[in-house]
């Protein structure tokens, strides 16, 4: 627990420091205009459960409401006795607050022994972005830094039209053929099958069994939801997408063999889409495409299947706007720490 402490304003307004408990703080985050599952208490529970720690900052003032605060997540460095500190899309508040912020952020990394702090802001990129000082731009990011936003504002027939004609079809054929449903964690197992299953297809990582369980556990009682495509018994696809204030993302999604000819990852994807949307959101995040510019993606999408680039060419269809953070930046404590990060990150990235 991180103890009281005052903070001058230039206007003699004091903030007090504090530690803000779970239920102060997700009510706090569901109120910004830019709230992010990744800055809710949910979610540091899930990364708890697999290596992770968290920990929340925040300033208050006179009258005891938060008027910025950010929270953090900590994982110990292998074979080094610091631990990496991760601000994950936030901070929240004002500038000026936020500027008043930054020293408890730094203070509670660094009582985390962190031997530096990997910051990802909540901000499309723009040319007059001014990180805080000491800050560096870093190559080694956390959450995909390209995304595709889709606008899923006015009514489902204004959404299909901004979409192409070849995803539209998709849609509509696997409406007919399939039917959808919101799933349980009773329809984990079913779904990490599918997820191992798409893994081995596409070649890429995929979390363990019980990170899925545990995300379901957590969240499809409310802000998350497993949508399911089934044919005769079979389940084909599934899309977990999560939920909070204006935006919805599509974190995890799988497909058999058997899903392509029936189309039945657009259906479950479409599916998921409407769940957003009832529950008021007006923007459904596509969550991580190649990050090279528009050009490079359209002459490249259909010779390449590596990376992000095997769910480019499904995600482009939806008529969403292709989006760039202003990226990944550090903060560095412990300098050789750091450097002992970077080269092992190096050798990983050449193996």
């Amino acid at each position: 627990m991180l103890l009281p402490r005052q903070f001058a304003e230039t206007n003699r307004l004091m903030f007090t420091r504090f530690q803000p408990d779970s239920d102060t703080w997700d009510a706090y985050v569901a109120r910004q205009p830019r709230a992010h599952i990744l800055q809710t208490t949910t979610w540091a529970a899930l990364k708890s459960d697999f290596g992770w720690r968290q920990a929340r900052v925040a300033l208050a003032d006179d009258a005891g409401t938060i008027v910025a605060g950010a929270q953090l997540l900590f994982r110990r460095l292998p074979a080094l006795p610091y631990t990496l500190a991760y601000l994950g899309k936030g901070p929240y508040g004002g500038r000026p607050a936020v500027a008043k912020l930054w020293p408890a952020i730094h203070s509670c990394a660094r009582a985390h022994r962190a031997a530096f702090l990997k910051w990802e802001p909540d901000v499309a990129n723009v040319v007059n972005f001014a990180p805080p000082p000491d800050f560096r731009l870093s190559a080694q990011s956390v959450q995909p830094p390209r995304t595709i936003l889709v606008d899923i504002s006015g009514d489902e027939a204004s959404i299909l039209a901004r979409m192409n004609q070849g995803t539209r079809r998709k849609i509509r054929s696997s409406s007919r053929e399939l039917q959808y449903r919101e799933g349980s964690s009773a329809d984990i197992p079913a779904f990490f099958a599918l997820l191992e299953e798409t893994a081995r297809r596409n070649g890429f990582g995929i979390h363990p069994f019980a990170y899925y369980e545990r995300a379901a556990s957590l969240f499809l009682s409310g802000r998350a939801a497993l949508i399911l495509a089934e044919r005769e018994g079979q389940t084909l696809a599934g899309v977990m997408v999560f939920a909070l204030g204006r935006r919805a993302w599509y974190f995890y999604g799988a497909s058999s063999a058997a899903a392509r000819t029936a189309n039945a990852g657009y259906g479950a994807q479409w599916a998921a889409v409407r769940w957003a949307r009832e529950r008021g959101c007006l923007e459904y995040d596509l969550w991580g495409v190649p990050d090279e510019d528009l050009a490079s993606l359209e002459a490249q999408f259909k010779q390449r299947s590596d990376g992000l680039w095997g769910v480019y060419g499904f995600k482009r269809g939806w008529g969403g706007q292709i989006t760039r953070s202003v990226g990944t930046w550090d903060c560095v404590y412990q300098p050789l720490a750091y450097a002992a990060f970077r080269a092992a990150y190096a050798l990983r990235r050449k193996r």
